[in-house]
């Protein structure tokens, strides 16, 4: 072939600058994309000869060199894949974007199958100019009586090919490269990115430094492989050392045999693994390579909880490992990292289109080769087929919480509390999830137990106790059952489920409800009040209701409704003069507990509309400008101080009382503002005073 020189075929002259400018949003990803087409090279070479259309050499290793130069400011390129020939790459390389894998792909399609063709596109070569002044191509195509062909452009739209010299069926890209990315000419920086975005290529990666001084080892001379270069035979006489035998006497005891062994040029090792743990069947895959995988992986060296082994052929091809971490939430941040793999290729860590929101806090892999790329390998089309992948990770997901949840239930509580976040997180942003979880959330009730909502609703369905403490059948009372009637409300008839947000603070009424056998699960994290709304919206059966809401019919003694009715007036006439607050709410009960003076109840619908407006208020938003939460003061017409009160409502001291029953009732629900605190510790010293006199 004479020499012979061109114009790149593209539509337009501009097209050039903006492949090499703006086709990737990172421009170390050429790295990705030369190695990624060697790879395609060396698969389409193995697939011509299973097909019998070339036979490859016995010693046939697949390989891809790269080869970094800071002297000459180079970086080379080399595989050992089929080649081509002048026409293919007149067709493949100076026509801009005409894909080499699309062609092959089409011409095999009823030969072989197409897994593991990773270049779908013709411009990944050209990424080679986002860092090089100047890019020369040497190949030589498996035909037989091929010739070498050498090709090379320095950027702009023109390109020179001749007759080369490279003597190895195979190709070698040289990027010469520009001053501002000497960097990738860098050996450390060359292993960072391949070990970034090939670590799993399906070809082994070599990397060397051109003109580096040989390096060593020493090996067992029966471990000599046919391809190591013996530098020197080297033999190890045997070792003794003296010990004392059974008897008392001193005796020399070989310690280490005599060896031989050699001394070899190092064995290059691979930067990548060739067959990543997803690609395995699961049943093939032991805890401790899960494990370690994942420290490889992510650099974690906290072992994960668990793991979920995605493998998957129909309708779609979908492999991946998802791990769900343990993480420190006070410390960690809960942002998971899960990448994206296509054919073993790195695309991109957490892809949202791929991979659902609530997701992103657990870290894996998912490889995908049906995934619709765009041009550039690193953004994905937007099209129903990704949103089945993204449905059918999340079923799987769900698939193993329900399962652990039926079949490992031990496990499944002992993880309970760190994967709780992802779960309510996942409940709140995919609905589909949420109804799948909707029975296997786990809640931690007042007794340390683990329970579902169904357990829960059923053990405490119509469960009381008598005076005696004995369980009995509870009347279902109705309240509102005169107020109903009255304005034609209808009955709401869902199972209450009680629930705690903080132990230490609500510690009263927890053991209220101890002390009527009843139960309350605990919600201290702060995403659950989102996630109690979700479930009453999408469950008609029960609501959420705090445990300082209301007063249970438990609780109290049966009266009369118009038994308390002096009391109530009196007590509140009392307690508004005595805390100048004139909109106080007061209730008188007689509590079942004669030692309990007092408490505070706020309406479940007054606090979460507080809640609310506190998680969506603006930094530095004056919260008074809400209001307070709807809150009634609740006395115990059984207890002594509480009569003493009212049978001494014009005692010297009884604003005193009143005003220390009042902040016990509130110290019980919520902490006192400073304000409160201090005038609760002056009035605690001057009731003293008085118990002093």
């Amino acid at each position: 072939m004479g020499n012979k020189k061109g114009s790149l075929s593209i539509t337009s002259e501009n097209i050039f600058p903006v492949i090499k400018k703006w086709l990737y949003s990172d421009h170390d990803i050429f790295y990705r994309e030369l190695i990624s087409n060697g790879c395609d090279a060396i698969t389409k070479l193995k697939k011509l000869d299973m097909m019998g259309e070339y036979s490859l050499p016995l010693d046939y290793k697949a390989k891809i060199q790269v080869v970094v130069s800071p002297e000459d400011k180079t970086l080379t390129f080399i595989d050992n894949g089929l080649g081509m020939t002048a026409d293919e790459v007149d067709e493949y390389i100076n026509q801009i974007a005409f894909s080499g894998a699309t062609d092959f792909l089409e011409k095999y399609k009823d030969k072989a199958d197409s897994d593991q063709i990773i270049g779908h596109f013709g411009l990944g070569f050209y990424s080679a100019f986002m860092v090089a002044d100047e890019v020369h191509i040497d190949t030589l195509s498996y035909k037989d009586g091929a010739t070498a062909v050498h090709w090379e452009c320095d950027g702009g739209t023109e390109f020179e090919m001749s007759d080369g010299d490279w003597d190895q069926v195979g190709t070698k890209i040289t990027l010469f490269l520009n001053e501002d990315c000497l960097e990738f000419a860098n050996e450390y920086r060359a292993r960072e990115v391949i070990t970034k975005y090939c670590s799993f290529m399906p070809t082994e990666i070599f990397l060397s430094k051109k003109d580096a001084p040989e390096e060593y080892e020493t090996i067992d001379a029966a471990d000599k492989r046919d391809t190591d270069k013996v530098i020197e035979e080297i033999h190890e006489e045997a070792k003794f050392e003296e010990k004392e035998n059974e008897n008392g006497e001193k005796e020399q005891v070989e310690v280490s045999p005599a060896k031989d062994k050699l001394k070899i040029v190092k064995r290059p090792v691979p930067l990548n693994e060739t067959h990543p743990l997803w690609t395995k069947n699961p049943s093939e895959c032991t805890d401790d390579d899960y494990k370690a995988f994942y420290r490889d992986v992510f650099h974690d060296y906290k072992e994960p909880l668990f793991w979920i082994h995605l493998n998957m052929d129909y309708p779609f091809n979908l492999k991946g490992i998802l791990y769900f971490p343990k993480i420190n939430t006070e410390y960690d941040s809960i942002e998971g990292t899960i990448k994206l793999y296509n054919n073993q290729v790195f695309i991109a860590d957490n892809i949202k289109e791929v991979i659902p929101e609530f997701l992103m806090l657990l870290k894996g892999v998912i490889d995908c080769p049906d995934l619709p790329l765009n041009v550039s390998r690193s953004a994905l089309q937007n099209d129903g087929f990704v949103t089945k992948i993204s449905e059918y990770i999340t079923k799987k997901v769900a698939d193993k919480l329900t399962g652990m949840c039926k079949t490992e239930k031990e496990s499944y509580e002992k993880y309970w509390d760190d994967i709780a976040p992802f779960i309510k997180f996942g409940c709140l942003k995919d609905t589909k999830f949420c109804d799948k979880m909707n029975d296997y959330i786990l809640f931690k009730d007042i007794n340390d137990k683990y329970t579902t909502l169904p357990e829960l609703l059923v053990k405490e369905e119509e469960k009381a106790t008598d005076e005696n403490g004995e369980a009995v059948d509870a009347e279902v009372v109705d309240d509102n059952k005169d107020a109903d009637a009255a304005n034609n409300e209808p009955e709401d008839k869902r199972k209450t489920v009680y629930y705690v947000t903080d132990v230490a603070q609500q510690g009263q009424y927890i053991n209220m409800f101890k002390e009527q056998g009843m139960n309350a699960v605990i919600l201290d994290h702060a995403i659950d009040t989102s996630f109690i709304t979700q479930l009453e919206q999408r469950n008609e059966n029960y609501k959420f209701c705090r445990i300082d809401a209301d007063v249970t019919d438990s609780m109290v003694e049966e009266t009369a409704e118009d038994e308390l009715k002096s009391e109530t007036e009196t007590l509140t006439e009392v307690f508004r003069k005595a805390l100048n607050n004139q909109g106080l709410e007061v209730k008188v009960e007689k509590f079942k507990n004669k030692d309990l003076s007092s408490m505070i109840t706020v309406s479940e619908e007054s606090r979460r509309m507080q809640d609310m407006m506190k998680m969506y208020a603006m930094g530095g938003m004056d919260m008074n400008m809400f209001g307070s939460a709807s809150e009634t003061l609740v006395l115990n017409a059984n207890n002594d101080l509480v009569q003493y009160i009212l049978n001494n409502k014009d005692g010297e001291n009884v604003d005193v009382f009143a005003a220390q029953l009042y902040d016990l009732a509130k110290i019980a629900n919520a902490p006192l503002s400073p304000e409160a605190m201090t005038e609760f510790v002056a009035r605690s010293n001057k009731i003293m005073m008085l118990l002093a006199k």
